[in-house]
C-alpha cells in the first residue's frame, strides 16, 4: 500500500487491485491504443502536423504533471499521467516508422534487449548480492555500449542541474571514485561552508566578487547533494517536499489574513509570522510519496538531448 499524509490532509490512499488486467487484456489494450494512433496520424489535422520536434515541450510539461501526481499520492492521477506519457512514447514511435528509423516493435526490442543484456545477474552468471552491486554493474556495460569515452558521458546536458549533480555523483561512485563515510563528506560540506562564507567575510564597503562567491556556492551545494545521497535522501525530492509545505503554509497566511481583514502588504513580519506559526501547528508536515518520480524526468531529459542533438532516438 501506497500511503500519503500531506500537508493539507492525514488521509490513506490505496491502490485498488481489483481493477489489474489479463495480459491478454494488457496486450488487447496496447493493440487499440496504437490503432487509434494510426487513425488520429492519418485524419487529424493536429496529430498530422506534429513532429519529435513539436512534441518535445509538450511531453517536458506531461512528464512534470506525472511528477506532481507521484508527489500528490494520487493513483488516479498517475493513471492518467502515465497514460498521457504512453501516448507521447507511441507517438515518437509513429512518427518513427514514418520516417524509415523505428517503428514501437524496434524501440520495444531494442528496450528488452537492453534490459536482458543490463541484468546478467539474472540472465547471466554475475553474481550480485545487493542493489549497489547491480547499479555498478549496470553503469559497467552502460558505457561500453555506448562508447562513451567518459563514465559522465551518459549524463543528459540538459538534465536539471541539482538531478544532474546526483547522477554525476552516482556514476562516479559506480566506478569507485567515492568517499568511504558520511563523517568524510560532511568535513566537505563544513569545508565548502567555510568557504562560501569567506566570499562575504569583507570590509564594510568593499564589493563582494559575486563570480567567485556563485561558485563557491555551487561547490556548497554539490556537496550537500553528495551527503545527502550518502545517508539516503533524495535532495530533489526533499527540496519538492519544502517547496510544497513552503506553498501550503503561505497560502493558509493569505487566507487567515484575508478572513481578519487585512492585506499582506499592509503587515508587519511579525504579525504575518504568528499566521505561519498557526500553519505549521494547523497542517503538519509528515507525508510520504515514491522516491522514484525524478528517475522519468531524467530518463525523459536523456530522451530530450536526442531531440535537439538530430540524433536518431536510442531507447
Amino acid at each position: 500500500m501506497l500511503y500519503f499524509e500531506n500537508v493539507y490532509t492525514s488521509s490513506i490512499v490505496s491502490y485498488n487491485m481489483s481493477n489489474l488486467s489479463s495480459r491478454a487484456e494488457q496486450l488487447a489494450a496496447f493493440d487499440r491504443l496504437l490503432t487509434i494512433m494510426d487513425e488520429l496520424r492519418a485524419q487529424c489535422p493536429w496529430d498530422k502536423k506534429q513532429t519529435t520536434e513539436s512534441l518535445r515541450h509538450l511531453t517536458i510539461e506531461e512528464t512534470f504533471e506525472l511528477s506532481d501526481a507521484i508527489l500528490e499520492g494520487n493513483p488516479e492521477e498517475v493513471k492518467k499521467e502515465v497514460g498521457d506519457l504512453l501516448l507521447h512514447l507511441v507517438f515518437y514511435a509513429k512518427i518513427g516508422s514514418e520516417q524509415g528509423h523505428y517503428d514501437i516493435r524496434s524501440v520495444i526490442d531494442s528496450l528488452c534487449e537492453k534490459l536482458i543484456r543490463r541484468h546478467p545477474h539474472i540472465y547471466g552468471d554475475t553474481v550480485a548480492d545487493d542493489e549497489e552491486a547491480v547499479k555498478q554493474n549496470w553503469e559497467k556495460i552502460k558505457l561500453t555500449e555506448k562508447g562513451n569515452t567518459s563514465v559522465l558521458g551518459g549524463v543528459p546536458r540538459s538534465l536539471p542541474a541539482l538531478i544532474k549533480a546526483m547522477r554525476i555523483q552516482e556514476k562516479a561512485r559506480g566506478v569507485g571514485f567515492d568517499w568511504e563515510e558520511p563523517e568524510q563528506v560532511w568535513e566537505k560540506v563544513k569545508e565548502e561552508m567555510g568557504e562560501f562564507e569567506a566570499e562575504f567575510r569583507v570590509a564594510s564597503g568593499t564589493k563582494i566578487d559575486q563570480e567567485k562567491a556563485a561558485s563557491e556556492f555551487g561547490d556548497l551545494l554539490f556537496s550537500l547533494i553528495n551527503y545527502a545521497r550518502f545517508i539516503d535522501i533524495n535532495p530533489e525530492e526533499a527540496l519538492e517536499r519544502t517547496n510544497i509545505k513552503f506553498i501550503s503554509r503561505f497560502q493558509y497566511l493569505e487566507q487567515a489574513a484575508k478572513a481578519a481583514g487585512k492585506n499582506l502588504s499592509d503587515m508587519s513580519l511579525e504579525e504575518m509570522d504568528v499566521y505561519w506559526e498557526q500553519a505549521k501547528k494547523v497542517q503538519g508536515t509528515k507525508y510520504e510519496v515514491p522516491g522514484t518520480h525524478w528517475l522519468a524526468i531524467q530518463t525523459f531529459f536523456e530522451f530530450h538531448d536526442h531531440i535537439l542533438g538530430m540524433r536518431q532516438l536510442e531507447f
